[in-house]
């Protein structure tokens, strides 16, 4: 998380957010922001609230790209319920900055409780694996990529609960890579290979960095020196050996089996979760004290000189409890709404209720017998009445069978009429010439970034995502492929991002459009992920200038490809054009 604050600091907490989250004492904070214990005083709990911190004189651009990386970690979380990674409650919005609000997860992280008292043995540690693990899986198979696995993010509670946090960078189908702003993918110490050489970032990165924070979980320390010089680190991870565990056993070898250079060689995460079933304990039980979670803790949370702000409320009284009662006692009252009832709609609070009179020395059973006797006559009275009324035979006629007709669902291609969109897609080096236009669905969100692709020349891609981040269009420009480079060459950089099978490519098709080197072509892959997502992209690519080649591209689920082709992709793609 980051360095914790002394208690000074969090008395200072007095803000309320929106009205509603009231900040109480700060849990950490680090390069992103400050995440605060706070107090949802609606429904009366403790919640985290993640708050943005720009540094002094930050140009507005890099200030609004770091809001949006707080919005992505919202989104990542979003649409995960999971026992393993913390819960998103709520987004609110104080003076233009997003706060996001989450589960208070009472405890410490895996970071500190490692400091306080070094390695885990070996339950622990296959707890804490099987539950990371278990989050990756359902992060990976709703799209997500975390990219920042390590000790700090994941949490280990009181109650033994183990949780995966801070998505602040995780990467869906409608993210970005926020590289303009200089924020590093991940921690130099846990990040995989294939991303600190400026590759592309799949499920596959999270693998490695599973097994590196295991390595520090069994070992009590980082792989790589977390305090070193960055890019030292980097090309350790990069082009250095391997680290390997002094530990021997069982889970030594699963973090051999995850920490392998070559991504596709990883041990999945069904293995690792497979392999922790021997070393699990007890169900229903917790490898981890309550003693040693809360001295952890005691470092990791300060502890605010106030208690939790209790809500203001009227003095309401109690009913007393009948002389002699043994029974259960009525719970506190648990304090207003945070509306008040429209008192046209509602009889005033304060009335007295009529008593309630009890005739005694009637049998019960006969009150039961009278009272089902009275049930169906009311029933069967109003049926009759509601018959006549509506002038029908109060006996009913013989049934007839009616064919009900289906009712087609409603297509979930975000269908609709278009808008043209501009975008830029000049380099940060300045290569001009990047504008366009495209016909685009409304609503849809853009992103740019700027990417370095292995064999290939620097790029700018720009991204327009679906607000459900099913769908995303791209157009990608590499200002200098030509006249050294040919289609075959970019087609084959695409393909040797992902394993042999997990990538099949259909046979493209000629298009008229080209400069004088070579042909556009039309080109349709299927992916399938590491969570075992299936995706389908259709691409047309197009040699536009002498120097440039573009790349027009839309990625839909698989289940959707056809409808995503003829709905979208067919009248996307004919709209592009370059503009002065």
């Amino acid at each position: 998380m980051g360095d914790v604050v002394s208690e000074t600091e969090a008395e200072t907490a007095t803000r309320v957010i929106a009205g509603r989250y009231r900040l109480v004492s700060v849990i950490g904070h680090g390069s992103m922001g400050t995440v605060w214990r706070a107090y949802d005083e609606f429904l009366h709990r403790p919640v985290a609230v993640k708050e943005v911190r720009l540094p002094p004189g930050m140009p507005q651009g890099q200030a609004d790209e770091v809001r949006e990386r707080t919005l992505r970690e919202a989104r990542a979380i979003g649409v995960l319920s999971h026992p393993n990674v913390v819960t998103l409650h709520d987004i609110a919005h104080e003076n233009g900055d997003p706060y996001v609000v989450m589960e208070l997860v009472p405890g410490s992280s895996l970071a500190h409780l490692l400091r306080t008292h070094g390695p885990l043995d070996t339950t622990q540690a296959a707890a804490i694996a099987d539950a990371v693990a278990a989050a990756l899986q359902a992060a990976h198979q709703a799209g997500i990529t975390h990219r920042d696995v390590k000790p700090a993010n994941v949490l280990i509670a009181t109650d033994g609960r183990i949780k995966l946090a801070d998505f602040g960078i995780a990467r869906n189908i409608s993210e970005n890579t926020l590289t303009k702003t200089g924020i590093t993918l991940g921690s130099p110490a846990y990040i995989a290979p294939e991303v600190a050489s400026g590759g592309e970032v799949t499920n596959n990165a999270d693998l490695w960095s599973l097994g590196a924070t295991l390595f520090a979980t069994i070992e009590g320390h980082a792989p790589y020196d977390p305090e070193g010089d960055v890019i030292a680190t980097l090309l350790e991870v990069v082009n250095g050996d391997v680290p390997q565990p002094t530990e021997t056993g069982p889970m030594a070898k699963i973090v051999s089996g995850l920490m392998v250079k070559d991504p596709t060689s990883r041990m999945t995460l069904a293995e690792v979760r497979r392999r922790m079933y021997g070393l699990l304990p007890e169900p229903g039980t917790s490898p981890f004290t309550l003693e040693d979670i809360t001295e952890a803790e005691k470092s990791f949370i300060p502890s605010p000189k106030q208690p939790e702000p209790e809500p203001v409320t009227d003095a309401v009284a109690q009913p007393e409890p009948e002389a002699g009662s043994t029974g259960p006692s009525l719970a506190d009252d648990p304090g207003p709404l945070p509306f008040t009832p429209s008192s046209s709609s509602y009889p005033l609070l304060d009335e007295e209720p009529p008593p309630v009179r009890v005739r005694r020395g009637v049998p019960r059973p006969l009150v039961y017998a009278a009272a089902v006797v009275l049930f169906f006559a009311a029933a069967g009275g109003g049926f009759a009445a509601a018959r006549y009324a509506g002038g029908k035979p109060l006996l009913p006629t013989k049934p007839t069978l009616i064919e009900q007709p289906v009712v087609q669902p409603p297509p979930s291609t975000p269908a609709g009429a278009f808008v043209v969109r501009t975008g830029d897609a000049a380099t940060l080096r300045g290569a001009t010439g990047g504008t366009f236009s495209i016909k685009v669905p409304p609503g849809w969100e853009m992103f740019v970034e700027e990417r370095q692709p292995k064999n290939l020349p620097v790029s700018t891609r720009v991204h327009y995502v679906s607000p459900d981040g099913k769908y995303e269009l791209t157009v990608e420009r590499f200002p200098d492929f030509y006249p050294t480079r040919k289609i075959n060459q970019f087609k084959d950089a695409v393909q040797g991002t992902w394993p042999k099978d997990a990538f099949v490519a259909s046979d493209p098709l000629i298009l008229s459009s080209g400069n004088k080197l070579e042909s556009g072509q039309y080109w349709k892959y299927n992916t399938v992920d590491a969570g075992s997502l299936r995706r389908t992209t259709y691409s047309n690519l197009l040699p536009m200038t002498d120097t440039d080649l573009w790349v027009v591209s839309l990625t839909v689920p698989t289940v959707e490809e056809d409808t995503g082709k003829g709905a979208l992709f067919d009248q996307i793609a004919p709209s592009f054009v370059l503009t002065p």
